[in-house]
């Protein structure tokens, strides 16, 4: 089971890196949960890796990954298969995408999705092309709306968990707000998955990766194809 302390470090974590795409450093985890050193911190991060809640990621500074939340905070409630839940039915609507293995075993129904072909986490690449395949994803993933799939491209997304080869699901739109991760459509004929800012007339596609840089385009060019709601991974 979970302490107090484990809990609410894990929750924050999970908070964070929805809203910012990645983990809090240490100092900032030691103010949120009014600790007095990074000891602390260090001390709760391996308890929650060695019960298999988080997810250290190598070589990647500020990189850890929510694998699993529990239903409850009570700290007397034994850890059992029951009072623990997948992230799928816990942020199907989350900013930072939830990550399913492909191989996935989900309680309830699942729906087929068309998968569109490939899209550039790095380079724009030429617009969707529709195809006939299907691919089937956890029915809690996702919400209302129409939906499609897009096999990721490149390692642009990295620093907000997405990875090349990952299948993202990704909500039709065509409005987001600021920071969400988009599919853009450029001068309608190339499309990119990339996070959305705004600023003096300019619609920025920002990447998830120091390598990759902002693209500042004119409104006219742009057009919001879809917003990212989760992704598949195989392992």
């Amino acid at each position: 089971m979970l302490t107090r302390k484990q809990y609410e470090l894990l929750v924050y974590i999970d908070n964070y890196l929805r809203d910012h795409g990645i983990s809090p450093s240490f100092d900032e985890m030691k103010e949120a949960l009014n600790l007095k050193s990074k000891s602390g911190i260090h001390r709760l991060i391996t308890g929650l890796e060695e019960r298999g809640f988080i997810r250290r990621l190598a070589h990647r500074a500020r990189a850890l990954e929510v694998v699993r939340l529990p239903e409850n905070s009570d700290d007397d409630t034994p850890e059992t298969p029951n009072n623990v839940t997948s992230l799928a039915s816990v942020r199907k609507a989350a900013h930072r995408p939830t990550t399913v293995p492909t191989a996935f075993s989900e309680a309830g129904e699942s729906v087929g999705l068309p998968l569109y072909g490939r899209i550039a986490a790095g380079t724009p690449i030429e617009a969707l092309r529709d195809q006939t395949t299907m691919v089937q994803v956890p029915a809690a993933l996702l919400g209302a709306g129409d939906h499609y799939a897009l096999e990721v491209s490149g390692d642009s997304m990295i620093d907000a968990g997405i990875l090349d080869g990952d299948t993202v699901l990704i909500q039709r739109c065509e409005q987001a707000h600021d920071g969400t991760i988009v599919v853009a459509l450029v001068d309608d004929s190339e499309a990119t998955l990339k996070r959305l800012k705004r600023g003096r007339g300019e619609v920025l596609l920002e990447p998830a990766n120091a390598r990759y840089e902002t693209r500042a385009l004119s409104p006219d060019r742009v057009r919001i194809q879809g917003r990212l709601v989760g992704l598949l991974r195989q392992y």
